[in-house]
Parts: structure tokens; C-alpha cells; sequence
């Protein structure tokens, strides 16, 4: 190679031991491309002068001399690898994350002590009891805030349950975000309700209480808001809406573990709050589902429609519970009025109340790790945190399905879907574009005839009909555009999130290599 022949003769002006340390580090390195020749040739123009002149011996004699050309191969190694390094991974530079991340990712966190409650239940026999999960159902109402807590089989169900108990039935309607998980909104169909859907605010990717009002009719029940990826939404604009019109307020918590809205914790802002507990969840209990209300006759409706066990009725596998109170429930123990059995599993429940003890010690640590990564993006041009402000009161729990928000004007117009490219080439697998797919959209809501009725359950009963098309919510159907998925980091491990932040740094101020 030209370069190589090059530098051949540059370093023949050397002494013998200077010329073995540059020959190891440089003539071989990598970072001596053909490309970059003509910097080499600038830097060390002398070499030829001197070799014209003919006093090449008299040179290589020169400590002076040797030591300016040994600095200059040094100055000019040191800047060829900083381009090397700022060219991006997709396109053969190397990668910003080369250091394996041992237990960085790793949830749920099992110790010996999960293992143990669990397998005595197991042991025992009891896991279609309900002794420890009321134990659970005790420590984790105190831990939230709440009166009354009840534990269910999973998420989804705790949702079903809290929408029978705020009335919801065939013919009424729910609101609820564009953009979340199909939990927060399908199972009002299963009620024979119809789902009106709103769009979600772009900075907090949260239902947007300007969409709210003028969706409400008189066969309007509740307002299901889903506090997304960890982000409280914004309950004081949400609350006098549904005061207005009697409505009640369905807290989705299922992202939001811990998170606090103004110091209050989500899941007791609202008339009542629902979550997922599965494994993936920033709170683990397995395959669990919660609600927790401070309302009574809310908590008794949540009973009597699928906690059979609690009602006053014969069991043989729990001694006689009667829970309810409210008279017009009463008349059906012994049975679950929604045809449904919600109790928990209780090697999920033992393992909840184990998770429940250090929860809020490494919630501590994830939000620890979380704001620090986005501290070091934070004058980054095309992305933002999603995250509120310090000092608004608000947090993000344990931060479920971290986001990031994209701006690709600031980018030259770099699409989403490629920075996120460039970002798994760089070592983060974790990045891609984020948050759920909008569920206005999806056939479910539009033609599913979930009750063989001749007709979409959606207008089966003689509600309205609310079904919307593309352009109705533009920023939910722009999700993929505006947001991407981030690393959850389980612990603080400083070194290794500079590593990723550097990652989303590289390729942000290097967009412009992706658009040649």
C-alpha cells in the first residue's frame, strides 16, 4: 500500500528503537487506512524535506529531530483514532458497548428467599389458598396507600374486574389512550361496552385530557388512564373532567410501580387503580394482577365478581370468608358474578410479599441509573428524555419500558427506525422504536363479533358508534416516529451506562453519516 510505503520511509529517519515501538503500534494498526493518507502526508511533510536535502543521516543523529517526528507520529495516531473512533458502527467503526453487562439487565431479581417462600407453599400444598395472599394484599395496600387491596391471577383481569365495578356494561362506552397495551381497553368489549378512544399528549406519551371532553356521552362510565412506560399522567386536568360528568377513573398502573404523581403514588390518585404483576413488570410477582381502591362498595364489587371464596359461600380449600357487606351482593355467595376466578396463585403471592420487601431499594437503584444515563444525553440534539421534572414532585417508579423521544428534524430528517439501526449496531440491543401499536386501528375494535350477535360488538348493543380510522389520533398512530425503547437498567453501574450513553451520543452527532 501507498501508506504503508510511506510510512516505511518516515520512520527510516528514526534510531532503531523509536522505529520498533511506531512499526508495532502504527504500520499494522487499523487505524492507518489508505483514506487516511493524505493527513499522514501533511503531518510529516519534513520527512520529505529532509530526505531532498540529503542530510537524512545527519537528521537521524538530531535528539531534537527524533523527538519532533516521534511527537508528531504520536499527535497524528491520537487524531486518526479519534475519527476512527467518532465513525459509526454501522459503517465498520467500533462499537461504543464492548463490555459484557453481567447483571445490568437482569430481572426479576430471585434470591434464595423467593425460592423458599415459594416452594413452602408448594410443599404445603396451598397454592389455591388465599391466607398469604391476603398477607400480601395487607403489606402492599400500606406500602401503596390504599384502604383495600385485592390480588388477582393477572393484570388483565384486575382491569376486567375494576371496569364491572365502576359499572361498565353492554351499551355504555370507556375512554381510554390510543397508544397502550390492549389490556387497558379490550375487556371492556367483553362487557358489551364500546372503547372511545383518545389521543396521547407527545412528551408524556399519556392519554391528552384536551381529548377527553368532547368524547363523553351519557352512556360514558369511565375514564381509563394508563400511567405509560412509568409517567404519571396528568390527573389534576383528568380528575375535574370525569367530577363534571360523574365519571369514574380507572388508574392503569401496570407501567408504573412506585411512580408518584405530585407525591401521591399512582394507583390511589383515581377512584381505583389496576396493574399487571407478571414477571417482565418493574414489580414481579410471577403472573399476578392487583386493585386497589379506597372506595368499599368498589372493593366488594371487585369481590363479588370474581373472588367467589370471599363471598360467605362453603370452601374446602379456605375457611368461611365473607367479605361483603353490601346487601345486593350478598344474595349471590357463593358464586362470582362474572362467571370469572380471579384469586392469585399464592407461589405468586409468597413471591410478591419477598419482592414488596426491596422494592422501593431497587426501584431507588434503577431510577438512579435511569436519570443518570439521561443526564449524560441531555444536550444531545434528536432525543429527550421521557421523564418529568425534577422537581415537580412526579418519578417513574421503576421505570417499565424506558422510552426516549425522537426529533428527527433535529437530525436532518433521519427516520426513527434508522437511529435506532445505528444504535443496535453500536451494541444497545434494546433500542428500537417505541410503544405500542395504536389499538384504534386494530380490526378487534372494528369488526369482532365477540358475541355472535350479527354485528361488531362495538355497536352491538345500541351505543353509538365510536370507531375510528387512520388520521383520527395522529400522534398515537405516529408512536413509532416519535419515541423509541431504551436500556433498562437494573443497577447502577457507571462505567458500563456511560458506555450506552455514549452510544446514543455517537450516533445523534453523526446522523449526518446516515444520510450520505
Amino acid at each position: 500500500m501507498a501508506m504503508q510505503g510511506f510510512l516505511e520511509k518516515m520512520l527510516d529517519t528514526l534510531d532503531d528503537n523509536i522505529q520498533h515501538k511506531v512499526k508495532k503500534f502504527c504500520i499494522t494498526s487499523a487505524c492507518c487506512q489508505e483514506k487516511n493518507f493524505h493527513h499522514l502526508k501533511k503531518a510529516f511533510w519534513i520527512s520529505e524535506k529532509v530526505r531532498l536535502t540529503g542530510r537524512r543521516q545527519e537528521c537521524k543523529r538530531s535528539r531534537n529531530f527524533q523527538i519532533l517526528v516521534y511527537s508528531a507520529f504520536l499527535s497524528l495516531l491520537k487524531a486518526v483514532m479519534q475519527m476512527n473512533e467518532r465513525k459509526l458502527a454501522i459503517q465498520g467503526g467500533p462499537q461504543s458497548v464492548r463490555t459484557d453487562p453481567g447483571d445490568l439487565f437482569t430481572w426479576p431479581i430471585i434470591t434464595a428467599e423467593d425460592e423458599q417462600a415459594v416452594l413452602a407453599v408448594l410443599r404445603q400444598g396451598k397454592m389455591s389458598g388465599t391466607e398469604i395472599t391476603k398477607q400480601f394484599e395487607q403489606e402492599f395496600a400500606a406500602w401503596i396507600g390504599a384502604k383495600y387491596a385485592l390480588g388477582y391471577c393477572n393484570g388483565t383481569a384486575s382491569l376486567h374486574a375494576a371496569m364491572w365495578a365502576c359499572g361498565v356494561g353492554a351499551g355504555d362506552e370507556i375512554i381510554c389512550p390510543g397508544m397502550t397495551y390492549w389490556a387497558s381497553a379490550l375487556p371492556a368489549l367483553s362487557l358489551g361496552a364500546a372503547v372511545n378512544f383518545a389521543d396521547i399528549e407527545p412528551q408524556t406519551l399519556c392519554i391528552n385530557p384536551e381529548d377527553i371532553e368532547h368524547r363523553i356521552c351519557e352512556r360514558t362510565k369511565a375514564i381509563v388512564v394508563v400511567h405509560y412506560a412509568g409517567y404519571p399522567c396528568d390527573m389534576d386536568r383528568i380528575l375535574p373532567i370525569a367530577e363534571k360528568h360523574h365519571l369514574y377513573v380507572i388508574e392503569d398502573v401496570s407501567h408504573a410501580h412506585g411512580s408518584l404523581y405530585k407525591g401521591h403514588k399512582c394507583g390511589t390518585i383515581g377512584h381505583i387503580g389496576a396493574m399487571s404483576m407478571m414477571a417482565g413488570k418493574s414489580f414481579p410477582a410471577g403472573e399476578a394482577g392487583m386493585i386497589v381502591t379506597n372506595d368499599r362498595r368498589l372493593y366488594e364489587r371487585c369481590i363479588a365478581f370474581g373472588h367467589y371464596e370471599r363471598t360467605g359461600g362453603p370452601s374446602r380449600f379456605n375457611p368461611p370468608d365473607n367479605q361483603i357487606t353490601d346487601p345486593q351482593l350478598a344474595q349471590y355467595a357463593g358464586v362470582p358474578l362474572g362467571g370469572y376466578k380471579h384469586r392469585m396463585n399464592q407461589t405468586c403471592s409468597a413471591m410478591g410479599r419477598v419482592q414488596l420487601k426491596y422494592y422501593a431499594e431497587r426501584m431507588q437503584a434503577i431510577q438512579k441509573a435511569m436519570n443518570y444515563f439521561w443526564d449524560l444525553l441531555e444536550d444531545v440534539p434528536g432525543i429527550a428524555p421521557h421523564r418529568p421534572a425534577q422537581d415537580s414532585g412526579s418519578t417513574m417508579g421503576g421505570w417499565y419500558y424506558p422510552q426516549g423521544l425522537y426529533r428527527s428534524e433535529e437530525l436532518g430528517g433521519l427516520s426513527c427506525e434508522q437511529f435506532c439501526e445505528a444504535v443496535r449496531a453500536e451494541g444497545v440491543l434494546q433500542c428500537f422504536p417505541g410503544g405500542n401499536d395504536p389499538l384504534h386501528l386494530h380490526p378487534v375494535f372494528h369488526t369482532a363479533d365477540i358475541f355472535n350477535m350479527g354485528q361488531p360488538t362495538m355497536i352491538a348493543f345500541g351505543q353509538r358508534d365510536v370507531r375510528q380510522t387512520r388520521g383520527s389520533l395522529p400522534i398515537s398512530e405516529h408512536i413509532h416516529e416519535i419515541s423509541f425503547a431504551i436500556p433498562w437498567f437494573k443497577q447502577f453501574r457507571l462505567e458500563l451506562i456511560e458506555e450506552y450513553a455514549a452510544a446514543f451520543r455517537k450516533v445523534a452527532e453523526h446522523s449526518r453519516q446516515l444520510l450520505l
